[in-house]
C-alpha cells in the first residue's frame, strides 16, 4: 500500500479520532485538524500530527493546509469529518444558530476543498472525502436545519464529483446512520433547550429524550464502522461514490425512496 498524506477533520473525538488513529496505523501520513489540539494528544501515540483548525475561518484553513505542503509537499486525501447536529424547530432554532451550522457542516468543508484543490489539481489526483449522513437522503423529525446541512452537502458533492473527475480527483460521501457517539445527545439537548417555553416544548422534551434513550441503548452502531469505510475510500484503487452504512441507514433510506411521503412522515414522527 502506498503512504498517502492526508487531513481529517474533527479528529479530537468519535469517528474522527478513530479514523486518524486508524489511517496512521496503516502507515499513512495523517495530520487531525480540530479546534481543541489538547484533545489529539493521545493520537501522538500512533504517529498522527495534531493541527488546530477552526474550519469556520479562512485563515486557519489557509495555514492548516499550508503547513502540511511545507512538511510534505503535496496532500493527497481531505477527510471533510467536522460537524455538529442541532436540532429544533425551523420555527425554533435562532437564525444565527442555523447559520453557525451551515458554517461548520457546508462552508466550513467548502473552504478546506478550496485551499487543497490547486494542489490535488497540480498532483493530477487526489480524494475528497466528505462525511455526510444518511440524513442527507431522509429528514427526522425535528432536525430540519441539520438535515439541510446534509442535503446540501450531499449536492455540493455530487456537482464537485463531476468538476474535478477529469482532474483525476475523486469525490467521495460517507453516509452513516445510527453511530455510537455523542452527536445524539448533543442534538437531544439543543433539540430540548430550543424548545423551552414555545409551543413545541412537550413534543420537543419527548423526542429529546426519545433521542437519548436510542444512544445510551445498544442498537447504535460502533464508530469503527465508519472508520472502516473511510479507510477503504482512501485505499481502495476504485472506491465507491457513497457509503451508505451503520444502524438504519440501508432500510431507511430504501422506505424513504418507496413508502409515500404521508406515510413516511407518520413513521419518523412515530419514531421519536
Amino acid at each position: 500500500m502506498v503512504s498517502k498524506v492526508i487531513l481529517i477533520t474533527g479528529a479530537s473525538s468519535g469517528m474522527g479520532f478513530e479514523t486518524a488513529k486508524l489511517l496512521a496505523e496503516q502507515g499513512h501520513i495523517v495530520y487531525g485538524g480540530a479546534r481543541r489540539v489538547e484533545k489529539m494528544e493521545p493520537l501522538k501515540e500512533f504517529n498522527v500530527k495534531p493541527l488546530k483548525l477552526d474550519v469556520t475561518i479562512d485563515e486557519s484553513c489557509k495555514n492548516a493546509v499550508q503547513k502540511i505542503i511545507n512538511n510534505e509537499g503535496r496532500i493527497d486525501v481531505l477527510i471533510n469529518n467536522a460537524g455538529y447536529g442541532s436540532y429544533g424547530t425551523v420555527e425554533d432554532v435562532t437564525i444565527e444558530e442555523a447559520k453557525r451550522q451551515f458554517e461548520v457542516n457546508l462552508f466550513g468543508i467548502a473552504r478546506l476543498i478550496k485551499e487543497v484543490l490547486p494542489y490535488m489539481r497540480k498532483q493530477g489526483e487526489g480524494r475528497i472525502i466528505n462525511t455526510s449522513s444518511m440524513g442527507g437522503r431522509l429528514v427526522s423529525y425535528m432536525g430540519s436545519w441539520y438535515h439541510a446541512t446534509k442535503y446540501a452537502l450531499e449536492a455540493l458533492s455530487d456537482g464537485l464529483r463531476m468538476e474535478v473527475a477529469d482532474f483525476g480527483i475523486k469525490v467521495i460521501l460517507i453516509e452513516p446512520g445510527g453511530i455510537k457517539t455523542d452527536w445524539g445527545h448533543i442534538a437531544a439537548d439543543h433539540l430540548a433547550e430550543s424548545a423551552k417555553g414555545g409551543p413545541y416544548e412537550e413534543q420537543a422534551k419527548k423526542t429529546a429524550e426519545g433521542m437519548h434513550k436510542q444512544y445510551d441503548g445498544k442498537m447504535m452502531s460502533d464508530p469503527k464502522i465508519v472508520s472502516n469505510a473511510i479507510s477503504k475510500a482512501v485505499n481502495n484503487k476504485r472506491p465507491k461514490t457513497r457509503y451508505l452504512i451503520g444502524f438504519g441507514a440501508k432500510p431507511l433510506v430504501f422506505a424513504h425512496t418507496i413508502l409515500p411521503t404521508k406515510l413516511f412522515d407518520w413513521m419518523m414522527k412515530r419514531a421519536s
